[in-house]
C-alpha cells in the first residue's frame, strides 16, 4: 500500500503561541501513525516563494493522513495554528 504524506509550508507570527498548537496536534499525530520526516531545520528554496519552516510528514496511507486531517483532534489544533501561523498543507500519496 502507497504511504500518504502531509506537506506543510509555515511561518510562524507567535512561537509561544504556536507550542499550544504543537502539543494540541501530538494526539492526532500519534493515533494516525505519523511519522516526521522533516521538521523545520536548514532549507533552501529554489523556486518560487519559500516559507521559514517546513514539515513532511509520512503517514501508513493516504487514507491515514487525511483522517488525521479531518480528525476532531487535529482540526482543533488547527484552529490554534490559524491564530499563530500562516501556511499551507498538502496531502501527497507516495511510496
Amino acid at each position: 500500500m502507497a504511504k500518504g504524506y502531509w506537506i506543510a509550508r509555515v511561518d510562524i507570527r507567535d512561537p509561544e503561541g504556536y507550542k499550544d498548537y504543537v502539543a494540541t496536534a501530538r494526539p492526532a499525530f500519534e493515533r494516525f501513525g505519523a511519522n516526521f520526516l522533516a521538521r523545520g531545520g536548514a532549507h533552501e528554496a529554489v523556486e518560487g516563494p519559500g516559507r521559514a519552516r517546513n514539515v513532511v510528514i509520512e503517514f501508513p496511507s493516504l487514507q491515514a493522513a487525511r483522517d488525521c486531517y479531518n480528525s476532531p483532534e487535529y482540526q482543533a489544533a488547527r484552529a490554534i495554528r490559524q491564530k499563530y501561523a500562516d501556511g499551507e498543507i498538502v496531502l501527497v500519496e507516495g511510496s
